[in-house]
């Protein structure tokens, strides 16, 4: 499991720039000259920049081609390397986001790149940059005592737990890409993707998080999309599956894809079915997995939270099933309505 530590982080230059949506012909403003800042205020700055930042999945630079020809990698390298050009290499930065708001949903916003000191991941000491872009300002009120009285007025501003858009470039493993976080709090809409995809252009590290992540994910989908297509089936049956495949992942530290397909879908034909859907789905998405990884329970956990266990009937009912599939049974009556009919041992 990764260790990231931020106590110790300082913020060795940071410097502030305007972006615009290109597609509605707005402008960016480029500074040229770092940002100031009071000693009080970069406190209120590190959480701003850093607290959005999870470590369950960690990116890397990508390019279909050469890696040295993907432009964010070459000009974070070379902020690594001269932080003389730090400037410079920001506004480059910058211009590069601005060509790939393209999409009409893109806001306008201003776009901070930092570089910090003192960052430990793995036990390791180094620098990282951040590349945050603010987007949504929010009205705040500021009450100022005046002697006899008050004076309340407002502002707009950027909410410390409201960060947009931003990344963080960790100075290690260079060769493959570095190490990356994302923050991106829009990123299930279609425009968003341009911040990973287009501008920054990431690929997941294929590390355990990735592995249990995506498997989990091919599993689900061949259920609850491919399997009655093929088998008969009913939506208990189809839970009991979605719930033996999380139990699996929970109760083991390492997958062997031979042992989860004979616990889990058990019957040959279904399996078979499994092998020819997880080849598809992986080549249509461009995914790679081995057959063996150890287990990770953030994975896990994450996963899980979108494994439904609930079967819906008409508007009356919704049943949990977190169990023994053979403890309901389904039926149809003489009359046509259909029925569950549930056995239990005490009632809770």
């Amino acid at each position: 499991m990764t260790t990231l530590d931020f106590t110790q982080v300082e913020i060795q230059n940071l410097i502030t720039h305007h972006v615009g949506n290109k597609l509605r012909d707005e402008k960016f403003y480029f500074s040229n000259e770092p940002t100031n800042f009071s000693e009080d205020t970069k406190n209120f700055l590190l959480k701003y920049f850093l607290l959005p930042v999870k470590t369950e999945e960690f990116f890397c630079f990508t390019h279909s081609i050469q890696l040295e020809r993907n432009d964010i990698y070459m000009l974070a390298e070379n902020i690594f390397s001269k932080h003389k050009k730090f400037i410079q290499n920001s506004q480059y930065i910058a211009k590069l986001l601005y060509e790939q708001s393209l999409h009409p949903k893109i806001k306008e916003g201003e776009l901070n790149i930092a570089l910090f000191s003192n960052v430990v991941l793995d036990d390791e000491v180094i620098d990282a940059i951040g590349i945050f872009k603010s987007e949504t300002d929010v009205p705040f009120l500021k009450m100022k005592n005046q002697k006899s009285r008050f004076n309340i007025n407002h502002d707009y501003g950027f909410e410390i737990k409201g960060m947009d858009k931003g990344c963080i470039i960790f100075n290690t493993d260079q060769k493959n890409g570095y190490r990356i976080l994302i923050v991106d709090n829009a990123n299930k809409s279609a425009e968003a993707q341009y911040w990973k995809d287009d501008f920054l252009k990431v690929k997941p590290v294929a590390n355990e998080f990735h592995q249990t992540n995506q498997f989990l994910g091919i599993a689900k989908n061949f259920v609850t999309k491919q399997l009655d297509e093929e088998f008969e089936v009913s939506k208990a049956d189809k839970i009991d599956l979605l719930n033996r495949s999380v139990e699996y992942f929970k109760t083991h530290e390492s997958f062997d894809k031979t042992e989860f397909e004979k616990e889990v879908f058990q019957d040959l034909g279904i399996i078979k079915s499994f092998h020819n859907f997880d080849s598809t789905y992986r080549q249509q998405n461009e995914i790679e997995l081995t057959e063996n990884f150890n287990i990770s329970p953030q994975a896990v956990k994450k996963q899980a939270r979108v494994f439904k266990s609930v079967l819906k009937l008409d508007k009356n009912f919704h049943i949990y099933i977190h169990g023994n599939p053979d403890m309901i049974e389904q039926g149809v009556e003489k009359d046509g309505r259909k029925y569950y009919k549930i056995y239990y041992e005490k009632e809770n």
